[in-house]
């Protein structure tokens, strides 16, 4: 299933915005309530289905007026990308993005004037992810602004269980040392390209985590548990 970013603009502004207001805020009260992070400790990797996604912002401190202005992810269950089943959306802002954010991203402020609420979209975006385990590079930036906006938008906490791919790295390949998403694809052999896109960076993620659910199976890391064990002792 594709998310079509401009499904989300159609009917979604008008009178009803109070009512659906309501709603997202009740769904995802419900959602962080039944949420069972435990419970995938155990899961093998090779069968865990994960949701790989990247934000694009404009800059890193939500608490000092960045935002998200897009959002991308892909499902994945062990070491098998489910292509079909992406989500794409471009987000509103609130204010005029930077020239550098706009050549960064690739994207401009009509674009993201006639896109739909951060409301609206992380609302989707829930209701695509579930109660799946989320993955990204380099994820503190992506858990700052999801727990910014969580709790801003929806008066909810961000419960997911979300990983970090750098853990993976680590473990897996202790001696190198992997920093930018460019330089993991390029020692895993993985064409780089649309970076800097929400959604094709995630595609790129996810390539990474296939590869390394395999390459700690090797390392007799089988489960997220195993890794969080190994990544205390590391």
């Amino acid at each position: 299933m594709t998310f079509d970013p401009f499904f989300f603009m159609k009917g979604r502004l008008g009178g009803s915005q109070g009512r659906q207001s309501h709603q997202q805020v009740a769904y995802m009260r419900q959602l962080q309530r039944e949420m069972k992070v435990e419970e995938t400790l155990n899961i093998p990797l090779t069968d865990l289905n994960v949701i790989v996604f990247d934000i694009e912002t404009t800059g890193f401190y939500p608490d000092q007026g960045d935002q998200i202005i897009s959002i991308g992810a892909v499902k994945v269950k062990g070491n098998e990308i489910k292509e079909r089943e992406t989500f794409y959306s471009l987000v509103r802002s609130e204010k005029k993005i930077s020239e550098e954010i706009s050549q960064l991203t690739g994207l401009t402020n009509k674009e993201l004037d006639h896109a739909p609420l951060l409301s609206e979209v992380l609302f989707e975006f829930f209701q695509f992810t579930q109660d799946y385990t989320l993955v990204a590079h380099h994820a503190n930036h992506e858990k700052i602004f999801l727990q910014h906006a969580s709790w801003k938008l929806y008066r909810a906490p961000f419960k997911h269980r979300l990983v970090d791919m750098s853990f993976l790295y680590r473990i897996a390949e202790p001696d190198q040392k992997l920093v930018t998403l460019e330089e993991c694809c390029e020692h895993n052999g993985i064409p780089i390209h649309g970076r800097h896109h929400a959604l094709y960076d995630a595609k790129l993620t996810a390539e990474l985590w296939s590869i390394y659910v395999n390459k700690l199976r090797q390392k007799e890391c089988y489960s997220l548990n195993d890794l969080y064990e190994r990544y205390t002792i590391a």
